[in-house]
């Protein structure tokens, strides 16, 4: 076998040619991909230019600067986390607040551990809670003790009275 200069020299060529196609494709993907994650991260059409020009011009230097300068998370992730915040705050305002000493109290607290003030009453009918200002149970229809039922006669409204035939005290039942 004899030694060929031409053949070493095509053989140069050709790997050099690889070699410089695989640079292209590289830095093409480089610059698309730098594209890519900018738009998943930013918004605005002149960041996103100017990050694929940085790693256009300089290459691997332009992406290790875009990388250090990039943002840390992208739009989906903002958002998802803008969510959750917007989600913890609801859920403290749904918390309803003591009116003595404005201090957040959990809609099942009949009395306020804070100030003592009283939150809610019971049924007397079916023992649920109710809010102060209802007048009847929302839960079994009950009237409030006290307040005056429009469709009932004398006989009606005393049936649940019992007197107390020692000292005549009103008991209701």
């Amino acid at each position: 076998m004899t030694f060929d200069p031409a053949f070493l020299s095509n053989s140069l060529l050709v790997l050099t040619a690889f070699g410089g196609a695989f640079l292209v494709a590289l830095w093409v993907s480089l610059v698309v991909w730098t594209y890519r994650d900018i738009r998943s991260r930013a918004r605005d059409p002149l960041v996103q230019i100017l990050s694929a020009l940085l790693v256009a011009v300089l290459n691997l230097p332009g992406a290790l600067v875009y990388l250090i300068l990039r943002p840390t998370r992208t739009l989906e992730e903002e958002y998802q986390r803008t969510l959750e915040e917007e989600a913890l705050l609801q859920a403290l305002e749904d918390l309803p607040l003591c009116p003595g000493c404005e201090r957040r109290v959990k809609d099942d607290w009949q009395v306020c551990p804070n100030c003592h003030t009283k939150l809610k009453k019971s049924c007397h009918n079916c023992s649920k809670f109710m809010e102060l200002s209802w007048n009847i149970c929302p839960f079994c229809g009950t009237p409030a003790p006290g307040m005056r039922v429009e469709s009932t006669s004398v006989d009606e409204a005393l049936r649940g009275l019992k007197v107390d035939s020692h000292d005549g005290e009103v008991k209701i039942e």
